[in-house]
């Protein structure tokens, strides 16, 4: 993750702390991480936080982690290289402490990480674990929102920003610093103030502000006719409000919030779903997963079962032992049958389609910026209609209107990229 923050929203303690003091330095994270990986280092931290200063380490069934990330539950070979990525990935910080004495460290964003029987043990250094709990330092961020964002640039700025958003504004950032923020510093192609605005600015700009909970307005200084810096003006996003989560004690006081923390949920992540999907909802799939045998991860399962409205199967009532009856009700099982295979295979075309865009995502993210462009430029030729022309505008790789044309457009570019190992 280029410079800058990290967050995690699906498994530990939502916190609304103290404003971010002015101050106090980000922690930058260096390293050029593609938007997954991104998304992967914010539910590492989310599911540690509670136990950040307390555990050496900690640990997540690494289904459910990729399940959360986006990865295809069974695709450990992307899950190996994004953690490798985050182990090879440089934090470092250069702030005041609370007397004023200037403190600059550097540690690697994860001190190690492993797989083994179906977990991720994982664990950070003692000093950037402190600096990661300090509410001061790092704001912990909705991974629902996070879901949201098709670039790596557009997360990026909504982390670095998000973190001020109590003092309205991030305060004044020379272009080199914002350059690293980005990801895109020793770029000559960004050197230029005209790309960078055109690419990244304006773009990233206006993804936070369509898919995020802020609102975020860019300002510039000059010296001379020369832009030197960049800062960003930050409020509420109105029309985002459904991000919200209830951090008062009256979610924690309800009985469904109690029997997803004796399943095994995080607080955080209890919170969010009782927020997002209401109590009744949240309740009628805890009772579904509890008739089912077998489940080995709970949490995962029940992540699934919210997500895609599992919901067992309708029983057929009893009927009058005549043969009308009898042919009906056979006719009604078979009836069932079919819908239950029809809907078990949309399904799994539903599952098999987010893996193919989730693959299409680092793909992407692995390209530079021309070709970016240019794989925009021709995909948008190929397309027939203006309605999917301007989808594609709006949301990009993640349009869901062009969902079969975009397989298509990147199975001919990187055939063996699909393939599921």
């Amino acid at each position: 993750m280029p410079d800058t923050q990290l967050d995690m929203d699906h498994l530990s303690g939502a916190l609304r702390r103290e404003t971010v003091k002015k101050n106090v330095a980000a922690i930058h994270i260096s390293g050029k991480l593609s938007l997954l990986q991104r998304k992967l280092s914010n539910v590492l931290l989310l599911n540690a936080y509670d136990a950040l200063t307390s555990a050496t380490t900690h640990t997540i069934d690494a289904r459910t982690l990729a399940m959360m990330v986006g990865y295809n539950s069974n695709d450990f070979d992307t899950l190996r290289a994004s953690l490798r990525a985050l182990a090879e990935t440089v934090a470092e910080w250069d702030m005041l402490d609370e007397q004023g004495r200037q403190e600059w460290g550097v540690s690697s964003l994860l001190s190690f990480a492993k797989l083994k029987a179906g977990v991720c043990e994982y664990a950070y250094s003692p000093a950037l674990a402190q600096k990661l709990y300090d509410p001061k330092i790092y704001a912990l961020i909705n991974v629902h929102i996070q879901r949201n964002f098709s670039s790596g640039h557009g997360l990026a700025l909504y982390e670095n920003c998000y973190r001020f958003v109590r003092t309205g504004s991030t305060g004044w950032w020379a272009l080199d610093v914002f350059r690293k923020l980005m990801g895109v510093d020793g770029s000559d192609y960004y050197a230029s103030f005209k790309h960078l605005n055109a690419k990244i600015i304006k773009p990233a700009v206006s993804e936070v502000n369509r898919s995020s909970d802020i609102f975020i307005e860019p300002e510039f200084q000059k010296k001379g006719r020369s832009v030197t810096d960049i800062r960003f003006r930050i409020k509420g996003n109105p029309q985002k409000a459904m991000f919200e989560i209830d951090d008062n004690d009256g979610v924690r006081n309800l009985e469904v919030y109690k029997t997803l923390r004796a399943q095994g949920v995080s607080d955080r992540l209890a919170r969010q779903w009782i927020a997002e999907h209401g109590e009744d909802y949240v309740r009628e799939k805890l009772d579904y997963v509890k008739g089912q045998g077998g489940v080995k991860s709970t949490v995962g399962y029940l992540s699934a079962a919210l997500r895609d409205d599992f919901r067992p199967p309708e029983s057929v009532k009893p009927a009058e032992p005549n043969p009308d009856a009898i042919a009906a009700a056979q006719q009604r099982s078979e009836e069932k049958k079919r819908e239950d295979l029809a809907y078990a295979s949309r399904a799994a075309e539903r599952s098999e389609r987010a893996r193919k865009l989730s693959v299409v995502q680092d793909l992407v993210s692995r390209r530079n910026p021309t070709q970016r462009d240019a794989d925009k430029r021709l995909f948008m030729a190929g397309l027939k209609d203006d309605l999917g022309r301007e989808h594609f505008r709006a949301h990009g790789w993640r349009s869901g209107l062009n969902a079969a044309a975009i397989i298509n457009f990147w199975a001919e570019l990187e055939p063996e990229a699909f393939e599921d190992h």
